[in-house]
């Protein structure tokens, strides 16, 4: 009796899936591409990773305003990236956030 292999049985070819992330703030998750980046870099700072390559500790949030806005209250960014985030860096990130959103239309 021969038996088929994985690869026999299957009769459709195999789709690769998108990574999925989850927001920190709403929770839901969402391809990869659909959600922006920030990191924890080795200096423990934070800062914005576009291409999403970026070595460090990552959390990713919506592209809404409303998102980009809860992230950072309660510390839920801190809590997900494990530092404190100081109210430098954090005026910078929200700076861009509010230059981000505005240019992709939110």
């Amino acid at each position: 009796m021969m038996t088929k292999t994985k690869q026999e049985s299957s009769s459709q070819p195999s789709v690769k899936r998108a990574p999925q992330r989850t927001c920190v703030a709403c929770r839901q998750v969402k391809d990869k591409q659909e959600l922006i980046r920030l990191v924890r870099t080795p200096e423990n700072s934070v800062e914005v990773d576009i291409k999403g390559k970026m070595a460090g500790r990552g959390a990713y949030l919506c592209r809404t305003r409303q998102c980009w806005e809860f992230g950072f209250k309660g510390g839920r960014l801190e809590h997900t990236l494990k530092t404190k985030i100081t109210q430098d860096n954090r005026d910078r990130l929200i700076e861009f956030g509010k230059a981000f959103l505005t240019q992709s239309g939110e």
